[in-house]
C-alpha cells in the first residue's frame, strides 16, 4: 500500500499524535517512515520579529535550533525502530515550513503525508496562515491530518 510514510513534527503534544499514527501506519503496511522538522531561519529584520544579532550570534542560535530539531527527530526514529519500522531521521531549513514539507516529500519520495493541524481559525489563521492547508492544497500524495 504505501512505501514511504512522511511524518512531520515540532515536538509539540499535537504533533505527536500524528507521529504515533504514522508509527503505527508503517507498521501496518510495512512503510519506512521518515519523520522531518524544520528549523526556520532566523529572522533578519524586525519585522520578522528577529533583534538585530552579529553574524556569529545568529549561526549560533540557528545551530541550537538545529540541535535541538535533531533530538526531536531522533526521538522518533527511536520510537518508531523500537516497533520495528524502519526510520529516517530528517532535519530541514526554510523560511516556508509548507514549501520546506512539500520538496521533502518529493525528495524522499514519500507516497503519504501525516501531519497535525492547529486548527486556528479567524483572524489567527490570517495572520498566521496555515502550513497544513498549504501542504493539503499543493501536496501530490495523500495527506492525513489530525486535529
Amino acid at each position: 500500500m504505501y512505501q514511504r510514510i512522511l511524518v512531520t513534527t515540532d515536538g509539540s503534544k499535537l504533533s505527536q499524535k500524528a507521529v504515533t499514527t504514522a508509527i503505527t501506519l508503517a507498521g501496518l503496511t510495512g512503510a519506512e517512515l521518515v519523520a522531518v522538522k524544520v528549523v526556520q531561519r532566523y529572522p533578519q529584520s524586525y519585522f520578522e520579529g528577529g533583534m538585530a544579532l552579529v553574524g556569529e550570534d545568529v549561526k549560533q542560535v540557528e545551530k541550537s535550533w538545529n540541535e535541538a530539531a535533531q533530538k526531536v527527530v531522533d526521538a522518533v526514529k527511536k520510537s518508531a525502530e523500537a516497533k520495528g519500522v524502519k526510520t529516517k531521521a530528517v532535519v530541514v531549513r526554510s523560511d516556508v515550513v509548507s514549501d520546506a514539507i512539500l520538496s521533502t516529500i518529493k525528495k524522499q519520495g514519500c507516497d503519504l503525508v501525516v501531519m497535525a493541524s492547529h486548527g486556528r481559525k479567524g483572524i489567527k489563521r490570517l495572520l498566521l496562515g496555515s502550513e497544513t492547508q498549504h501542504v493539503l492544497t499543493h501536496a501530490t500524495v495523500p495527506v492525513l491530518v489530525l486535529k
